[in-house]
């Protein structure tokens, strides 16, 4: 345009277009500038305050979350304080930054550097816990390994299933049985310790068309401490081609010189989920599933193997963990642990109104106690009899403050024994 003014012979004429270009780019440039701050108006009225500006700086950061951590001002204050993890627990942690680090690598360092982690930990922890000839399946959530388990299970056991899906499952139904003193949530469908019942149930299902699939046995349980006969549970298994699963708190003795033979039978069954962080006190390192099975091709339909570097990567906490405490650290705690276990069952013997559950699992390193409360002065003829002035409002107060005291010696007589690095269940 200042070419074309150039031209034009009137220089009054000449000047007035320059003006009028200035004063249009002003208005122009104006305008924008309302615009671009009606937007940024708009959107930080959308955006939490933190994202708003040009971001936080790091110590803001940290000390925000040290607020969330501790809680707020205005709250009252908790007499609990944040968990030493230790030098081990340390390492643990490194090990998600480092698998970060590690995942920009190039795929061929990538890829030969998460394949030795993964036979190394799987190594390892086939050696230390007795599991010879092993693979494993490391999974954050603990039941994801079982779930796996059944699939392989299903896979092996319906030859179709990979081609026809659920539709085979139709004729011939699987059957998994879990043990009475399973965990909460692992299933609907429970039997009896008794293995003879077992074995009847198991005829019963094969009468009925149906096909016994999966029979997960307990070594230890957190809620019960009791430890199924894992040795009989292997022969029914093996007659009636069930793939058996162990799980428990029990199974860390494993690695201990001296070893219950319920518990040594465990090494015959064809997959176990093992948990080493609260075993050895490890923050946020994944649960393990070792397994047996001699199909490629199926374990990685079920998902229990994968090419995913990622995948591979989940391991790399505890490859570290493991070289930092070494065989002796690793036995030491597990050892430790157990005579906590000991020391705090023989203590709550003493205490009155305290009844120890289980006594005759002397390897458990779980102690099961429960609160009673015992009447004074009075005799077993008395006891039996109701009492009918008594509200059903105040039997329910009565019972809710029997489950608070037991949670309240719960609580306070476990953590004035056992120290926080070492707690099995």
């Amino acid at each position: 345009m200042d070419a074309s003014l150039e031209k034009i012979a009137d220089p009054t004429l000449a000047e007035m277009g320059r003006n009028l270009k200035e004063a249009m780019k002003m208005l122009e440039e104006s305008q924008r500038r309302i615009e671009d701050e009606n937007g940024k108006k708009l959107m930080s009225e959308d955006i939490p305050g933190p994202l708003q500006g040009s971001g936080q700086d790091m110590v803001s950061i940290l000390q925000l979350v040290q607020n969330l951590m501790h809680g707020d001002e205005d709250e009252e204050p908790q007499s609990t304080r944040i968990q030493n993890i230790g030098e081990q627990g340390h390492m643990a942690l490194l090990g998600h930054s480092l698998g970060a680090f590690i995942s920009t690598l190039d795929k061929e360092k990538l890829r030969k550097l998460t394949t030795r982690i993964l036979s190394d930990t799987t190594l390892w922890l086939c050696r230390i816990f007795r599991y010879e000839n092993g693979c494993a399946y490391f999974h954050e959530e603990e039941r994801e390994g079982l779930a796996k388990i059944c699939r392989l299970a299903i896979h092996s056991r319906y030859e179709d299933f990979v081609v026809d899906g659920f539709n085979v499952l139709y004729n011939k139904k699987p059957v998994i049985y879990l043990s009475a003193a399973a965990r909460p949530g692992l299933g609907q469908y429970l039997c009896n310790q008794d293995v003879a019942f077992l074995e009847k149930m198991i005829k019963d299902d094969i009468e009925r068309g149906r096909l016994p699939l999966l029979l997960v046995a307990n070594a230890g349980t957190a809620a019960v401490g009791h430890t199924d006969k894992i040795g009989r549970l292997k022969e029914l298994c093996e007659q009636y081609g069930i793939w058996l699963h162990v799980e428990g708190v029990n199974l860390a003795t494993l690695a201990l010189g001296y070893i219950s033979s319920s518990v040594l039978a465990a090494t015959r069954c064809d997959s176990m989920t093992l948990t080493p962080g609260p075993w050895l006190g490890l923050p946020a390192v994944p649960a393990v599933t070792l397994y047996k099975h001699d199909d490629p091709a199926l374990t990685l339909v079920a998902g229990l193997t994968s090419n995913k570097p990622a995948d591979k990567l989940r391991a790399l906490p505890l490859w570290l963990s493991l070289q930092y405490l070494g065989l002796d650290g690793i036995v030491e705690r597990i050892k430790h642990a157990c005579q906590l276990s000991q020391r705090l069952q023989e203590s709550l013997k003493k205490v009155n109104h305290i009844k120890i559950l289980v006594e005759d699992e002397l390897s458990s390193p779980v102690v099961v106690f429960r609160f009673f409360q015992e009447l004074p002065d009075s005799d077993s003829v008395l006891k039996a009899v109701p009492a009918p002035n008594v509200a059903p409002a105040t039997v329910s107060r009565e019972r809710h403050s029997c489950d608070a005291l037991n949670r309240w010696v719960r609580k306070f007589s476990l953590l004035s024994f056992i120290p926080e690095h070492c707690h099995l269940a």
